[in-house]
């Protein structure tokens, strides 16, 4: 029988393995929804075009850390934006895509578990959103809060020598993680609240006429 506690107190002992069962667990459960999707030519395209996008915004970034992230204007809003129109099952794939296209196009790499927390799961987190279709702004919040819980957990298990002396690795994690994403995303809150959804939406969901 698994004694809990003891389980528990290694784990703390040892952020890394903490990080790589949650790893293990998050992925196992977005692999189950990840099967439900299916694809077609239109929607391939246009997550396509949402990448590219999000890719785009990401180039143009405000401010970018040493250790690896940035402020944008607004990158994660085509993410956001195919979860809250198709669903959590769509944002997680795109999360997962433009995660990659993140760690292809700005890598900082310490170990392969870190990488896990700092590229896909976080941006596949943005697929949280579309569990709250009806109330964006909600969604916005929580998804981005996901995305914060996944780099929180990297930077106490990877990046915690770099806090200064006196300060512990989950407060510099807090700090650090908390104010890049608290404005990025107050960025994409406000930007959310001001894009025409409906119309958005419908757009991209209309089906095309066929020509007679």
């Amino acid at each position: 029988m698994i004694n809990l506690e003891k389980t528990w107190a290694v784990l703390l002992e040892n952020p890394m393995a903490g990080a790589a069962l949650i790893g293990v667990l998050l992925i196992l459960f977005l692999l189950l929804h990840l099967r439900k999707i299916k694809l077609d030519t239109r929607l391939i395209t246009q997550i396509g075009m949402v990448l590219a996008l999000a890719t785009l915004i990401k180039v143009f970034r405000i401010y970018h850390l040493p250790q690896g992230g940035s402020i944008t204007l607004g990158s994660m809003v085509p993410i956001l934006l195919m979860a809250v129109t198709y669903g959590p099952e769509i944002g997680f794939l795109t999360g997962f895509l433009f995660g990659v296209i993140t760690l292809v196009l700005d890598p900082y790499v310490l170990h392969p578990v870190q990488v896990l927390f700092d590229y896909p799961l976080p941006f596949m987190a943005l697929g949280l959103a579309g569990y709250f279709r009806r109330r964006v702004l909600v969604g916005t919040a929580v998804a981005i809060a996901g995305r914060f819980v996944c780099h929180f957990i990297s930077g106490v298990a990877f990046f915690g020598s770099y806090a200064p002396k006196g300060m512990s690795p989950a407060l510099y994690s807090l700090v650090v993680n908390g104010i890049f994403l608290g404005v990025e995303g107050v960025i994409c809150l406000v930007i959310m609240g001001l894009l025409p959804l409906g119309q958005l939406k419908f757009f991209l969901t209309r089906k095309p006429v066929n020509a007679e």
